[in-house]
This record gives structure tokens, sequence and C-alpha cells, in this order.
């Protein structure tokens, strides 16, 4: 599990003229996995490396390689929008089981 930050949403404020809207801040799933990659290879990785990184993910994610879960609800689209506070825990699934190496001798 990975857990993110969610950046509050101050157009909502701002507009809205109340914090309640704030703190529920719509999200594509896209710029969370953004944010989850960037929390697993670190603030300090390489811009070229968290750019791979991040293609792969969004090209497996495309291909079906994998699920993510989103506070335990599943998607599959990286152009969805959720709703999310403050955090995000976000979890990746493989859509088929792999045999482990050791079962391969």
């Amino acid at each position: 599990m990975i857990r993110v930050k969610v950046p509050l949403d101050l157009h909502a404020v701002a507009v809205g003229g109340s914090g309640a809207f704030a703190l529920a801040t719509p999200v594509r799933i896209r710029d969370l996995l953004r944010f989850a990659v960037r929390e697993a290879i670190g603030a300090h990785a390489p811009p070229d490396k968290f750019s791979r990184s991040l293609h792969r993910t969004l090209s497996g994610l495309a291909a079906g390689d994998f699920t993510i879960t989103i506070n335990g609800r599943v998607f599959t689209d990286a152009e969805t929008i959720v709703v999310c506070e403050r955090t995000a825990d976000v979890r990746f699934f493989l859509s088929q089981r792999r045999r482990a190496a050791f079962n391969r001798m």
C-alpha cells in the first residue's frame, strides 16, 4: 500500500466560501498514480526515472496488467475521477496470478 497526500481544492474554498468543500477533493486516478509513483521512488529520484516509472505504470493499467484500489474501491481507468480526503491509500493488484520463481524448478 502506498499512502499519498491529496492536495486541497483551494478553488472550491474560494468559490464556495466553505472549508467543507476543500476536505473532499476530486482528483483523477492518473494524478493519484503520479503521487504514488513519486512516493514509491522518492522525492530525490531523477526526473527521467520518475517519467519512465509513471509511463510504465499508466501503460500497465491501460493494458489491464493490474488494477488499483483507492481507499478500497477498484479502478481500471486512469481518467476516472475519485473524491478523496487528505490522504488516499493506493494498492496495486495483478490481474493474473503469477507463478513464484521457486516453483519453476
